[in-house]
């Protein structure tokens, strides 16, 4: 019998396993991943030029510290930014933990410089223009691990759970819970059952699909959240350049018309690169990766419009996949690419076309097209109007040749209902991260992950 059991070993898993550790809980703790630890995990894309949909799993979604190990690797330092948490532990806590797990991820290596700090003028600055142009500016501090560090980082912590005791299953795919009187009792697991005193689902964004059946299939209380749907902008540094000296990383938040839908601006990579993820049923996703050695001429930024659905429909990730599968089949399975310019025009881009402004795309394999033909009217008609209000802030942003990605979709809608000692609707049954619909990013998942052991410390 296990005393913890951790399906996921993403931020959130991880770090409760590790918070254990960090006090000498004595637990026996296993957990089980889907993909390949992290030292395994290699994606071919930097061989092949191009993406091979590497079976069974996505080593860039999947794996030892999930699509966290591959990402641009910024940790948002302010209880603002990262999720709806705060709401359920307070915002005070909630920063007191960010603090305190920001000191963790120093501790294995990370970046002691911190972004958005010292540019206090300029910040001002663009925050003015920001209230001009209707919007929110929330000055974040970032700490910046990249995405070559935050894979080193990950193997330093992978090989101290192993070193201390800590059991990892890769390749093991949860199937079912074991819940009996409404009580959580482990986990099916690769055929075979795990029994356990405490389930802790983390599963990730990757995951969110699965845990919302796991509610359906076993009654765990939840709603239907938010669903983000948008695209990844790409346009040269030197547009960007006095917002990246500034902030690294400018979160702006906006309600445009005519539908006033919220719009926001999301994981900026200063002298980034564009790139694909993909998830289960070949859905091809774009995201941005940022490193701390390896640098392009362009920024690359997601700009993400949410969407609430309850009544009559409750599926918001089911819709939104519906939306990534439309646009992945324009593409031929890739990622779609579409010059701003040609959208006020109502053409579709061509890639000769691609070759002839001063963006070039970061992501060599995304096709040309029309992108307008897949996202929903009220999507891309808010992103437009959110273009050009960023536009006032950031001049040359609405160019007609600045490169907009999609589908850039974020899977965490499904949120499940949770005091603020993180208890579930069943007994013993614990679910945290960006699966849960409380977290989005690598900071606030982290901090769920350490608030969950506090609890079973007590």
């Amino acid at each position: 019998m296990l005393d913890v059991l951790i399906i996921g070993a993403g931020p959130a898993g991880i770090f409760t396993a590790l918070e254990l550790l960090r006090n000498n809980s004595g637990k026996k703790i296993l957990i089980a991943e889907q993909g390949s630890m992290i030292d395994k995990r290699s994606c071919p894309k930097a061989k092949t030029g191009k993406c091979v949909h590497c079976k069974p799993t996505c080593h860039i979604t999947s794996g030892f510290a999930g699509a966290g190990a591959f990402s641009d690797g910024k940790l948002s330092l302010s209880y603002e930014v990262g999720g709806d948490l705060p709401e359920l532990i307070g915002a005070d806590y909630a920063q007191k933990m960010i603090d305190y797990t920001d000191k963790i991820y120093l501790e294995f290596g990370a970046d002691t410089h911190v972004e958005g700090l010292e540019a206090t003028e300029e910040i001002k600055d663009i925050r003015r223009k920001a209230i001009q142009a209707d919007l929110k500016l929330v000055d974040c501090p970032i700490r910046h691990l990249g995405t070559e560090k935050a894979h080193e980082l990950y193997l330093r912590i992978q090989e101290h759970l192993l070193a201390n005791g800590v059991e990892i299953l890769p390749h093991h795919d949860a199937e079912n819970l074991i819940i009996e009187d409404n009580v959580c009792k482990g986990a099916v697991i690769n055929g075979k059952e795990f029994r356990a005193e405490k389930v802790i689902v983390a599963t990730g964004r990757k995951g969110a699909d699965w845990l919302e059946n796991m509610c359906r299939i076993h009654g765990i209380q939840n709603e239907a959240g938010v669903v983000d749907i948008g695209v990844r902008v790409e346009l040269r540094n030197e547009v960007m350049e006095k917002v990246n000296e500034a902030l690294y990383e400018s979160k702006l938040i906006g309600y445009p018309k005519p539908f006033m839908n919220k719009v926001r601006t999301f994981c900026q990579n200063p002298g980034g690169f564009v790139a694909q993820e993909n998830y289960e049923n070949n859905l091809a996703v774009v995201n941005g990766h940022s490193f701390k050695d390896k640098k392009s001429g362009n920024t690359n930024l997601a700009i993400l419009c949410s969407h609430h659905f309850s009544v009559p429909f409750n599926e918001p990730i089911l819709y939104a996949q519906k939306v990534g599968q439309l646009l992945n089949m324009l593409g031929d399975g890739n990622i779609l690419v579409q010059r701003l310019g040609d959208i006020r025009n109502g053409k579709r881009t061509w890639q000769k076309e691609l070759s002839q402004g001063n963006v070039r795309p970061t992501l060599p394999d995304a096709v040309a097209g029309d992108i307008t033909s897949a996202i929903p009217y009220r999507t891309m008609i808010s992103i437009l109007s959110f273009i050009d209000q960023v536009d006032k802030v950031v001049p040359g942003f609405a160019s007609s040749e600045t490169l907009l990605y999609a589908p850039e979709i974020k899977f965490y809608s499904n949120r499940i209902r949770m005091d603020a000692d993180l208890n579930t609707s069943v007994k013993n049954l614990y679910c945290l991260g960006d699966s849960s619909g409380w977290t989005r990013g690598l900071m606030m998942a982290s901090v769920m992950g350490v608030i969950m052991a506090k609890k079973l410390l007590n």
